[in-house]
């Protein structure tokens, strides 16, 4: 399966980058949970605000989501991760543009969609040590339809927790994309992949 033809794994992960950046709900309260639930409730803001409401202010409104998105997201570590061992394959200077495509590329494909969304809750229920340095954040996402567990994975760095994975219904947004990754670099160099997100992020 290529990776330019991966209709309902490029589903999941948008679907999980939207609901991280929707309205939330808090019933639970630890540090982890209120450093994602601070940049949350800074997106419901932007979208609330009244000056942003026309079509004239979009890209405005998308450049603060931008802004959230990069306080919020641990973007270095959500791409070391996603690569795996093929991080070392990457030389510094490859390693810094992959983390700006990447970075791009989720941003860029679910910007829109983001504003889309409204009047859905979430609630968030526990904290779940991983490590000395990362917890998840275990969330509900409350739809007419149902109900979306969705768990936001964070690491402390520098006194701050950053999120570096979401899990929306069991599907890892860094596994989901590894996958995709590991089949282009099995027999192709790093240049290879960062070509082809620089023709993605283009074309977004």
């Amino acid at each position: 399966m290529s990776f330019q033809k991966e209709a309902l794994k490029k589903c999941i992960v948008g679907m999980t980058f939207i609901l991280c950046l929707i309205f939330p709900v808090s019933s639970f309260s630890g540090q982890p949970t209120e450093a994602v639930k601070d940049n949350l409730d800074k997106v419901l803001n932007v979208l609330r605000d009244p000056s942003l409401k026309a079509e004239s202010a979009k890209k405005a409104k998308k450049d603060k989501m931008r802004d959230i998105s990069e306080k919020m997201f641990d973007f270095t570590e959500l791409s070391k991760r996603s690569l795996g061992k093929n991080w070392s394959k990457f030389n510094p200077d490859q390693q810094k543009e992959f983390v700006g495509l990447y970075k791009s590329l989720l941003e860029d494909a679910y910007a829109d969609k983001i504003m889309l969304y409204a009047d859905v809750k979430i609630v968030f229920s526990k904290e779940v040590a991983l490590t000395e340095k990362t917890v998840e954040v275990q969330s509900t996402v409350l739809r007419k339809s149902g109900e979306i567990p969705i768990f936001y994975r964070v690491i402390m760095k520098d006194g701050v927790w950053k999120v570096y994975d979401v899990v929306i219904e069991g599907i890892s947004l860094i596994n989901n994309y590894r996958s995709q990754f590991k089949e282009i670099l099995v027999n192709k160099p790093p240049e290879s992949l960062l070509e082809t997100l620089r023709k993605k992020v283009d074309k977004a």
